[in-house]
């Protein structure tokens, strides 16, 4: 331990040989109440501007997350080519969405914010104060020592702008797209030992029951909390691991409070970060590994699912607190969307990134 921080290599721990591939964060749901409005100001501001698929259907395999009801949805799933995970902007429209029964707290169970990667957070920041935008406290060091501030989109839904490195095409856009989520979690070794699981080519930055100095312009936040940082290495794996690029997961424990469940006696798609999905190569194999470490598959599509003008097979799985997490096997994307140009990865190895003119391409259906 060096100034309360302890560094686990994973790789160190877990002997196991993995047949599966986990390239990065693929999407961060959330549940909004009007789709459109709700991406206009994701490509204004997180520079969203590419859409993957804009598709209307009924939810008919997530009825266990939504009261053994079909729901009718429409989604929209939009990236940033500079590099990072996607949104998938997702409205009911078979019901009214619900939103938290009472104010998301910081050590509340679930999503409790979006990490969006930045090239430059003090520019960043600036244009977000020239916007009037909703912002906590100022620029900080989070323990790791990446700058980085908070801010809130008019939904009610909580982002932190982090600096980054890691970049794919690059644009004069301020940040790019996910590069992780907070997550609060009622015991961090058993909730950090699940997700390296999952991330085996990660390291996990660890930090003891202690206050801190960057969470102190939330309620609560002068309050003592254990925090600790997956981060993948930076090895790349997957189709399309150069574009999600490397990613981490922070875990907060609160220590002085008992916290909420984020999505206490609310249905998955209400208002807020339904889920964390995964982007996966060797689905089988996930499963299998899922099972053997008492996090089962609660939902699998089996075969592959069509989302519109993309396809893939999806399945979901419970942390140990219940947070959803997806896993999406890509069988299908739109290349130029104009020429009916299309990608089937079943083609490929899809261990293997693809190279960076694919995603030029990819540009052209940007709106």
């Amino acid at each position: 331990m060096v100034n309360g921080e302890t560094i686990i290599d994973p790789s160190k721990e877990i002997s196991k040989s993995y047949d599966f591939i986990i390239s990065g964060i693929q999407q961060i749901g959330i549940g909004v109440e009007n789709a459109e409005a709700a991406w206009d100001w994701y490509k204004k501001y997180f520079g969203m501007d590419l859409p993957v698929f804009a598709d209307r259907a009924s939810a008919k395999l997530m009825t266990k997350y939504t009261n053994g009801k079909v729901e009718d949805r429409y989604a929209i799933l939009a990236l940033n080519l500079q590099g990072g995970g996607g949104l998938e902007i997702w409205e009911y429209t078979s019901r009214k969405p619900t939103k938290p029964e009472t104010t998301i707290s910081l050590g509340d169970l679930g999503v409790f914010a979006i990490k969006i990667k930045s090239k430059d957070v003090q520019k960043t920041y600036d244009y977000y104060v020239s916007e009037s935008l909703y912002i906590i406290g100022g620029i900080q060091k989070d323990p790791t020592g990446k700058q980085c501030f908070f801010v809130h989109d008019p939904f009610g839904n909580l982002f932190q702008i982090v600096e980054h490195n890691d970049w794919l095409l690059e644009s004069n856009k301020l940040t790019g797209g996910v590069s992780g989520a907070i997550i609060g979690v009622s015991d961090i070794d058993t909730s950090a030992n699940f997700y390296k699981k999952l991330i085996h080519n990660s390291t996990c930055h660890y930090f003891d029951r202690n206050t801190f100095q960057d969470l102190k312009g939330f309620p609560f936040g002068n309050q003592e909390f254990k925090r600790a940082f997956l981060i993948q290495s930076k090895k790349k794996k997957g189709a399309f691991s150069t574009l999600l690029g490397n990613f981490e997961l922070e875990l907060i424990q609160a220590c002085q409070r008992t916290p909420s469940k984020i999505f206490n006696n609310r249905q998955w798609g209400d208002l807020g970060f339904i889920h964390i999905c995964f982007d996966v190569n060797g689905m089988d194999e996930l499963e299998k590994e899922c099972a053997r470490t008492e996090s089962p598959f609660t939902v699998n599509s089996k075969n592959s699912f069509d989302m519109g003008k993309a396809a893939g097979q999806f399945a979901y799985c419970e942390d140990p607190d219940g947070t959803l997490i997806e896993f999406v096997e890509t069988h299908k994307i739109p290349i130029i969307e104009k020429l009916k140009l299309y990608f089937h990865l079943k083609w490929i190895n899809t261990s293997k990134p693809l190279p960076r003119w694919f995603f030029k391409l990819m540009e052209l259906n940007k709106k």
